[in-house]
Parts: C-alpha cells; structure tokens; sequence
C-alpha cells in the first residue's frame, strides 16, 4: 500500500471526505525515534490526522497540530507542507503506564498552527483537551474554534498510521432536515469501520464498503512522503538570532555548538569557525532580505 490521500465528495449532499494511508511516511518517524507504544500510538493517529486536515485548505504553507500536556507526554507535535510531506516529533518524561490519553497528557490544549510561505502573518488557534482519543480532541477543536462538524476515523501500529475523515459543507440551498438526514447517514457508516480495516484496505476499497450505494465522485489521490525542514543553513540562521555575544558566550564554555534537530536527529556542529562564517552571512545579506 502507498502513502496517499484520496479525496471524495457525496454528489447528492453537502460532505466531503479524505482517506490517508501512511506507510513509508510513519516508519521514517519511527526510524529517528524509539517511542513507547502508547505514545507511538497517539503520534501516528495525530499525523493521520494532521495529513486528512492539510487535505481539507488551500493555502501554501504548512499545517501544524500540537498537544501540550501537564502529564509524562509533555508535547506531541506534527507538521505537514502544502506538498504534503510530513514530520512528526514527541516529548515524554518516565514510564508512560497508562493507555489512557487522558492520563498521558493530563490537562493541556490542543492548537493548529496555519503557516503561510510567503512569510505572512499565520493563524493558530488553541482549545483545550477535551476527549478521549485524539479523533474526539480535534473533533471538538473543529467544532469550536472553526464550526465546521467534523469525525475523525483513525488507526495506528508498528507499520502503518491511517484515518478517514468527513466534513460537512455549508450548502443553504437545501432544506436543513435534508441535511441533518444525509449527515447522519454517513456517518453512522462510517462508524462501522473497524481500525484494522482502515489500515489494511485500499482507500477505494473502503469506499466500496461503506458508501456502494452513495453517489460518490472520487479523485485521483495525492502521494505523502517524509521530508524534514531542517538544514544547516536554518542552524546558522538561529545562530545570528542569538547575536555574536551569546554565540561566543556558549563557544566559551563548551568550544562548539551542537544543535540536534528534535524531528528527524540530524545532528549540526558549528565550531568557532563555522560559528564566525554564520554570523558574518548577516552582513553579507541584501538589503530588503527577510530571515526566517
């Protein structure tokens, strides 16, 4: 199975759908971390879903999910471009014993972070952690911070993370019962797939399953892969934002600046040296040059 993300929309009603499956995409995550299976669990649902959501706007940018917890699992966080390439990181402290997603994060937030290319001012927005799977928290997220009604389908193991999602659409030429009517319908299906279906079956298989007897229109599906942002350049880049003095301050103490990037463990030293050739780039920047 490929790592895709296949669109669809109900021809006869006011809702559309995406289906992610992450193959490739969820081991290279797995790969770069050794992750217990309780939070490998929530990090690979909240990609699927991070991915289904980036399907769902027209933006050039990235899509950001994050939850911030007061329990052991202090943040779980993923990224996913326009291009939808995608990358994936978590922070936890001791033994997680508990499944429940509740015990692990504890009372936090939840918060999408919208970030244009072009360097415009972003978007973000922050609810607090209310349910009890990471499909309910971000349920209630679309419900509250966007009003958009919204389910979330997701699975995860050791191979493979994926989610189905439906959105329902504004659509004011048709009566609301009609509306509530089709909703339903659909959804109540698709509460019948069971997780190990939504990670072993093709997308179109799923579609078959659930919606035969629904007029569907279904694209051509998109491919996800894994792609980290980091470089060395955007080390440097940090570098000439903490300034000269505390640059020199940290060479001082430790003779080098080692930054580990916390989403794929690519590893960036810069001695004094390099840390010298950093700093003077500023100055060899055009005017007019924005830093990122």
């Amino acid at each position: 199975m490929q790592d895709i993300l296949q669109r669809f929309l109900f021809e006869h009603a006011p809702i559309r759908g995406e289906i992610v499956h992450l193959d490739a995409t969820w081991r290279a995550v797995l790969e770069r971390h050794d992750y217990p299976p309780v939070l490998r669990d929530v990090l690979g649902e909240l990609m699927a879903a991070c991915a289904l959501l980036s399907a769902t706007l027209k933006f050039e940018g990235a899509i950001t999910l994050q939850m911030l917890g007061s329990g052991p699992v202090k943040l779980v966080v993923v990224e996913c471009s326009a291009a939808h390439t995608m990358r994936a990181t978590a922070k936890w402290s001791g033994e997680l014993a508990s499944s429940a997603l509740k015990d692990l994060l504890g009372d936090g937030r939840c918060a999408i972070t919208l970030v244009p290319e072009d360097g415009k001012q972003g978007y973000q927005g922050v609810v607090a952690l209310e349910g009890r799977s990471v499909a309910q928290i971000l349920e209630h997220y679309m419900m509250n911070s966007e009003q958009i009604e919204t389910r979330l389908h997701l699975a995860c193991d050791g191979r493979r993370a994926a989610g189905l999602l439906l959105q329902k659409l504004p659509q004011r030429a048709r009566r609301e019962a009609d509306e509530t009517d089709d909703w339903e319908r659909v959804t109540q299906l698709a509460a019948t797939v069971a997780p190990r279906e939504l990670l072993a079956l093709p997308a179109r298989e799923i579609l078959r399953r659930l919606y035969h007897e629904e007029d569907l229109r279904v694209f051509a599906p998109r491919t996800v892969s894994f792609l980290c942002a980091c470089s060395r350049e955007r080390v440097a880049g940090m570098l000439r934002m903490l300034g000269q003095t505390e640059v020199e301050s940290i060479l001082q103490e430790r003779g080098a600046i080692d930054v580990s990037c916390e989403f794929c463990n690519s590893k960036y030293r810069f001695d004094s040296v390099d840390a010298a050739q950093a700093l003077a780039a500023e100055h060899l920047m055009p005017p007019g040059t924005t830093r990122h």
